[in-house]
């Protein structure tokens, strides 16, 4: 089966086509500047990028272009729209509705219109990327793999806020966290590595990158996530601030006279390590700035540093204990003085550090000593795959259905 990935945002489109009988990437790559000029990048695995500028008045524009690239006679990967066999798009935020992936009905979509608020920068576009997709192929079925999704089976102790209670029946206010898909990926991944069932050990997922989230997933289930309602909750991030006292909002806004949005834009935008360091979000920047003796940007990489083990810590108290804890995505699995930093303060959960293992970027490995009691290990994301996988097995089940009947 072949499937393509489609993740929208508000002015760009990503995308994958994976056959999914050999999980192999046929092609990927980005259409940017949506309803501005328009620029499209595709990659034919095993080829050579190609880049060019195409008008992109909206979506459907971009799926279009996307299509047409991949039925290129020279470059292309499918003859026809026909050889598409489903496609699997990624919804940041379901709600309360959504506990798993799901079959892109009018009725579905229309119940995800409805936590648009929830969500205002990321639903909208991806609804509008899902009606361009049903538009161009009316008889391919859609399958939505959400965000939010992994973290429903989250107890009430641990999503529902301190607020007055009818806050959370009006206008569902709670914990939702999110990079659920990368989460569960990397969690049945840890368990596939340790020989285990994912029902048989805890793990904490540390999804490490510009937003950074940490699970705690115990018996193959989220127990508890660090991002909130959005995702500024949780940890220090790129450019958001993670937890801070709320009264920090309402003390900014009338000593530097700005209004609740423009305090907002402060809090995502130009904080995090940014704000602390001045110097940059990328944490490669800080690194570098650090070793020259830069002291905020040494900050920046501690303070991160700090509350990633705070996050540990709580996270095996809640759980009641770890078998493993998890490094992902573009800092957990990239940077090795970051993975240092943190691993280095775990040795009393158990987890011995070897400082001559961490030494790779990119791919799957321990980063324990052979006799840790608790592991430590680098898994890759792969959110792509992850949408796939969940993709075919709705479609599978759909045409297993039909068959039966």
């Amino acid at each position: 089966m072949k499937v393509l990935i489609i993740n929208c945002g508000s002015s760009s489109l990503k995308y994958q086509v994976i056959d999914s009988d050999t999980e192999f990437v046929l092609a990927k790559g980005l259409c940017e500047r949506i309803g501005i000029d328009g620029v499209l990048t595709y990659e034919k695995t095993g080829s050579e990028k190609i880049k060019y500028e195409a008008a992109m008045p909206a979506h459907k524009e971009a799926v279009s272009l996307v299509l047409k690239q991949l039925m290129d006679p020279k470059d292309g990967v499918i003859k026809s729209i026909d050889e598409i066999n489903a496609v699997g798009h990624r919804m940041v935020h379901g709600g309360e509705k959504f506990a798993c992936s799901t079959l892109l009905t009018q009725e579905v979509l229309d119940t995800v219109a409805s936590v648009n608020d929830l969500a205002p920068l990321h639903n909208p576009p991806t609804l509008v990327g899902v009606a361009a997709c049903k538009e161009l192929m009316p008889t391919t079925p859609m399958v939505g793999v959400f965000d939010t999704a992994f973290h429903q089976t989250m107890p009430a102790e641990a999503y529902i806020y301190g607020l007055p209670y009818e806050y959370y029946e009006k206008y569902a206010v709670r914990r939702y966290g999110f990079h659920g898909t990368s989460h569960k990926f990397v969690s049945q991944r840890t368990a596939e590595i340790l020989g285990k069932k994912p029902e048989d050990i805890n793990v904490i997922v540390c999804h490490l990158g510009n937003g950074s989230s940490i699970s705690a997933v115990k018996g193959g289930k989220c127990v508890d996530t660090s991002m909130g309602l959005t995702p500024l909750e949780g940890l220090i991030m790129g450019t958001r601030s993670g937890d801070i006292d709320p009264t920090c909002i309402q003390f900014l806004a009338q000593k530097e006279n700005l209004t609740l949005d423009e305090t907002m834009n402060v809090i995502n935008k130009k904080s995090g390590v940014l704000g602390i360091s001045g110097v940059s979000s990328d944490f490669r920047d800080l690194g570098d700035a650090a070793a020259e003796g830069n002291e905020r940007a040494q900050i920046a990489l501690d303070a991160f540093a700090y509350r990633v083990v705070k996050f540990i810590g709580a996270y095996t108290v809640a759980m009641g204990g770890v078998d493993a804890i998890v490094f992902t995505a573009g800092i957990g699995e990239n940077d090795i003085s970051t993975r240092a930093r943190i691993a280095k303060r775990l040795g009393c959960l158990g987890a011995e550090f070897d400082e001559a293992a961490n030494n790779f970027r990119g791919k799957e490995g321990f980063i324990s000593t052979p006799d840790s009691k608790v592991k430590l290990l680098v898994v890759p994301t792969n959110e792509e795959l992850a949408i796939c996988r969940d993709t075919v097995e709705i479609v599978t089940g759909l045409v297993e259905d039909a068959v039966g009947k």
